[in-house]
């Protein structure tokens, strides 16, 4: 089933659409940084496009926080931008080994929000069951996001588009990709799995994310490791061509295991 955004999974532990932050009293057409409380949370856009400060000069990176339905600023406000979903033509296509991708039909500047990796929204609990239920030669759509806070604390996110999803669910990974996964909250602490452009992309490039997490993000950050002899069975080989290529996917056996 397709859906442009993700619901409630079957668990019924997050819901995504459950309005839980206030809204800003902007009069304006379009919020502005420092009167905008919700520019003021974190990271902000620049001209339809997520602004990028180079990773090597800072720790961690900022939150984004875009305005909400409580908001009173207008539907054209420079602060809504993964909400109001594709804007981008995409196009899903048959590769030659990788099974289905995707592709862009037009450029794609550096920066520019692509599409979001949209599914049920799951509690770690259920995220376990459907992993371990799964054959070997069956394909993974379950992601797992990590938000390491400045405290120490992580934050988790599970997000399964195998039977309600966007185009997202289509991405193939890379160990060299063009894209990049940014965790976007607009109404409630759930956020948007929201992908971003790299690096200035041209039309007809197949687009891809790493998903193992290291890509764009502090070394350590994944919790991807060398398998177990016992796990290596589990693993599937990486077609993405790159120079730096792993030879396998990405790895992270949290979701196998029994706490």
């Amino acid at each position: 089933q397709y859906s442009p955004d993700s619901v409630a999974g079957a668990d019924g532990e997050m819901d995504p659409t459950e309005i839980t932050f206030p809204g800003c009293s902007c009069r304006s057409s379009s919020c502005t940084d420092p009167q905008c409380p919700c520019l003021c949370r974190g990271q902000n856009y620049s001209s339809l496009c997520l602004r990028l400060p180079e990773q090597q000069q800072q720790q961690f990176s900022r939150p984004v926080f875009e305005c909400n339905s409580l908001c009173q600023c207008g539907d054209g406000c420079q602060n809504r931008l993964v909400q109001r979903g594709l804007q981008l033509r995409l196009q899903v296509f048959r590769t030659r080994c990788k099974g289905w991708g995707v592709r862009a039909l037009e450029p794609i500047p550096r920066g520019r929000f692509v599409c979001e990796y949209a599914g049920e929204v799951l509690g770690f609990a259920e995220a376990q069951r459907r992993i371990q239920a799964q054959t070997a030669q069956e394909p993974n759509y379950i992601i797992a996001v990590r938000e390491h806070l400045h405290d120490g604390r992580v934050m988790e996110t599970f997000v399964d588009p195998t039977r309600v999803g966007n185009v997202g669910r289509f991405l193939n990974h890379s160990c060299e990709p063009n894209l990049f996964m940014v965790p976007v909250r607009v109404d409630s602490m759930v956020p948007k799995l929201a992908l971003f452009a790299a690096a200035d992309i041209s039309a007809g490039e197949e687009l891809t994310y790493d998903y193992s997490g290291r890509f764009h993000n502090s070394p350590g950050a994944s919790r991807e490791h060398k398998p177990l002899e016992e796990e290596k069975s589990l693993r599937k080989p990486c077609y993405c061509g790159s120079r730096t290529c792993a030879s396998f996917l990405p790895w992270d056996s949290s979701l196998f295991s029994t706490p």
